[in-house]
């Protein structure tokens, strides 16, 4: 991958994982809610896969820039 497309996964990542952790603490206003463990926060499993993604991403993002800088440590000048 070019450096751009590195960068765009990586930031996506971030962002990923900002809007998971918003996600994960997010709790309703209403006191009808907090009753059960369940429900008080509904949007866990969103931010449970969001960072699942955003993990991939990361990923995918560092082996592709460590394949590229091993590749143009070994090119000659």
């Amino acid at each position: 991958m070019k450096f751009k497309a590195e960068m765009c996964l990586l930031v996506m990542a971030i962002v990923l994982f900002a809007v998971s952790a918003f996600f994960y603490s997010y709790q309703p206003a209403s006191e009808e809610l907090s009753f059960s463990a369940g429900f008080s926060y509904p949007y866990r499993l969103y931010a449970i896969t969001f960072v699942g993604f955003g993990s991939i991403l990361t990923l995918a993002a560092s082996v592709s820039y460590s394949k590229r800088s091993k590749n143009l440590g070994h090119t000659t000048y």
